[in-house]
């Protein structure tokens, strides 16, 4: 019984790092431009966010690192009447820097290389494909 309840301990510490970390209502309306230009939008700002990525010797899940990143400068940038961040660098230790931009109804083109052709039917709701194997 005390094996079990010491396994299991560790698991509960984990699990409840992610509880208070949730998206407010205005930021719903906060979209991330992972890759987008936002050269046409108005620069509002940084905001740096930060969260655990350790708890004692262990290491949490990057994938939910990044995620709850991502949720607190959505949150922070609704504060500041942004509805785009864009990160502006890889996370480090937990902590984040993020672009908040003012972009209204302007669509935020992928970003592209010099030479790079455009996305045909790039329009939402349409999608390309590509074979994966020859056939």
């Amino acid at each position: 019984m005390r094996k079990t309840l010491l396994l299991l301990v560790p698991v509960l510490l984990l699990s409840a790092c992610t509880w208070g970390i949730t998206l407010d209502d205005a930021a719903r309306n906060v979209h991330t431009a992972w890759s987008g230009d936002v050269s046409t939008c108005r620069d509002l700002g940084k905001v740096t966010v930060s969260v655990m990525d350790r708890v004692g010797p262990i290491d949490r899940n990057d994938i939910t690192v990044r995620d709850e990143l991502e949720v607190m400068a959505r949150n922070q940038a609704a504060q500041m009447h942004a509805d785009t961040i864009k990160p502006l660098a890889e996370p480090n230790d937990g902590s984040q820097p993020w672009g908040a931009y003012q972009c209204g109804a302007r669509q935020i083109a992928p970003a592209t290389s010099p030479g790079t052709p455009a996305i045909p039917n790039s329009a939402p709701g349409n999608a390309q494909t590509f074979p994966v194997k020859g056939g």
